[in-house]
């Protein structure tokens, strides 16, 4: 009964996970500069957790703090920065739709980089291991064709349909090339940060205080982009309008929800098993690009995510085949040095 809470927990991030992608692509179509959609929604988002850490942590005593678990909570911090903003930039050159197919590399890269930082054992005697790395391979070749081939559209929505209409139409392939390379960009820096946080988590475990101190990070990092790149000062004024409900959604969701969930999963799971519900994204994010946003599905898109989730549930097979043959081996272990067995084994010898 726990596992399908974490399993229905990890389904509702991704499910806002894209109401907030399509939140912030019509944001951006309404000139919402990406540097100060980061600062802003982390800087909101440490207002957020501020009280409730204190609040948490008042009658709780917090792990010892060292210079190396510091050291990785800044790391933690510029990764987190780049993935947002690789993130950001990726969806206003793209869409929602293309951003949720290239996040099915998540669990490709993030099954490579546990593989390297030994998180995974990689044994090409067993069915598990080959399994896991065929579906990688073919998660990435999936992903190639979604970045590399367009094709025809399978629907094809007229302009005046979208919600949020594009101001300028220029160059709509070669914007969607560069989307989709830094969307691929996002989902190995974001597995990278995965990593990251379950070596941290294991330091330091103290959920809370990760995300907050990560989010402070990521508003103090964005604040001299986010000035440079702003030519009007008046930009960087909030009105009641889609950019401030762009920005709650993130704050709240994305940058505090959805990490907190995620690192304590990974605490208890691993990256891996995190990584393997962002496929599941992208059924969310065609309905919502296709009804609000008025995307069009390709024929590239459809072949590559099609490809992609093959891959990923050859991954996920591989890690289910895994996982069953350590409970067997834990099993037999508590079996064996069971003292009830020996003894009906002998009283069964004795009759």
């Amino acid at each position: 009964m726990k596992e399908l809470g974490v399993v229905a927990i990890l389904l509702s991030i991704e499910f806002f996970d894209v109401i907030v992608y399509t939140v912030s692509k019509a944001a951006m179509k309404k000139g919402m500069n990406d540097f100060v959609f980061v600062m802003y929604s982390n800087a909101f988002a440490t207002c957020l957790l501020l009280p409730i850490t204190f609040i948490f942590y008042r009658k709780r005593a917090l792990p010892p703090l060292t210079y190396f678990i510091v050291g990785q909570l800044f790391i933690n911090g510029f990764l987190s920065c780049s993935v947002q903003m690789l993130r950001f930039f990726g969806i206003g050159y793209g869409s929602p739709t293309l951003a949720t197919a290239m996040s099915d590399l998540i669990p490709a890269f993030t099954f490579i980089l546990a593989i390297v930082f030994r998180m995974e054992i990689l044994d090409w005697k067993t069915n598990s291991t080959r399994a896991k790395s065929i579906g990688t391979l073919v998660s990435i070749a999936g992903a190639l064709i979604i970045t590399l081939y367009k094709g025809q559209a399978v629907i094809n929505n007229h302009p005046s349909n979208k919600l949020f209409p594009k101001k300028h139409v220029s160059s709509e392939q070669f914007d969607w090339v560069i989307g989709a390379v830094l969307l691929a960009g996002h989902s190995f820096v974001l597995s990278l940060l995965f990593i990251v946080q379950t070596w941290i988590i294991r330091n330091y475990p103290a959920e809370l205080v990760i995300v907050l101190t990560r989010g402070t990070l990521v508003a103090m990092l964005s604040i001299p982009p986010s000035l440079i790149s702003v030519t009007d000062p008046k930009a960087l004024r909030l009105g009641f309008d889609v950019n401030l409900i762009a920005i709650a959604l993130q704050a709240i969701f994305g940058v505090s929800l959805r990490s907190i969930v995620h690192i304590w999963v990974m605490s208890k799971k691993g990256p891996l098993y995190v990584a393997m519900f962002k496929p599941i994204g992208i059924i969310f994010a065609v309905i919502m690009g296709i009804a609000f946003l008025g995307d069009s599905i390709y024929l590239g898109s459809v072949l590559g995510a099609a490809i992609v989730v093959i891959g990923f549930y050859a991954v996920i097979w591989g890690k289910s085949q895994e996982q069953a043959k350590e409970e067997c081996e834990v099993y037999d272990d508590s079996e064996s040095y069971s003292p009830v067995v020996p003894l009906l084994k002998n009283k069964r010898m004795e009759e």
